[in-house]
Formats: C-alpha cells, structure tokens, sequence
C-alpha cells in the first residue's frame, strides 16, 4: 500500500488569512520570522506549512501597513535576525480580522451544512 506523501494533508491557505495568522502569532510576543513560520506549522498540528516565498512579502507589507513593527537582533543562535511585533494599529486589525473569518466560517458551514 503507497505511503502518502507528506504535504497530501496540507491545506492551501485562502487569501488573506496569512496575514490574520502572522497577526496572531504575534500577539504572543516579538518573533523572527523563521520563528513565525514555525509557530504557525506547529500550532497548527503540522497542517499549515508557510513557505518563505509568502511569507517574508507578508510581513514586509504587513510593517508596511504598521500592524507590525521590526527590529534586527541576534536570535539565540547568535544569528542576526529581525524580529517583528504587533503593534496597537495591528491590534485593532487582528480583532477586525477575527471578527471577518467568523462570520466567514460561519457561513461556510451553513453552505455545508443547510438546515
């Protein structure tokens, strides 16, 4: 019997929620962004996996934006790295975007699951 491959039960993540995960992510203290990726991976039982090729262009825009804030350390691995976290404007973006995907799961569920 063929063994499935490792990334078979990964899901795609859908436009925008990367954003509210790094939000959330943050939310639990500063982070480099290797350190975020991982975090996601792992609070997610290893189904979502952030590339670097999503990741990195969706903290520069989310710094951009000032939901996020960075500075360079070195990580205990006394590697030189930046590290980001949240600030008050991303706060107030994380409850906002908490708010939208409830309602958005909601509402997929009704689809899937009509009375």
């Amino acid at each position: 019997m063929a063994q499935p491959e490792p990334y078979q039960n990964r899901i795609e993540l859908l436009q925008g929620t990367l954003d509210m995960l790094i939000l959330r992510t943050l939310q639990w203290g500063p982070c480099h962004g290797h350190g975020i990726g991982l975090a996601i991976r792992a609070s997610s039982a290893d189904v979502l996996q952030v590339e670097h090729g999503s990741l990195y262009p969706a903290l520069h825009r989310l710094r951009r934006e000032g939901w996020i804030a960075s500075e360079w350390k070195i990580t205990q691995n006394k590697q030189r790295a930046r590290y980001y976290r949240l600030t008050a404007k991303g706060r107030k973006r994380l409850a906002a975007e908490e708010s939208r995907w409830d309602r958005m799961v909601a509402a997929i569920a009704r689809v899937m699951r009509p009375a």
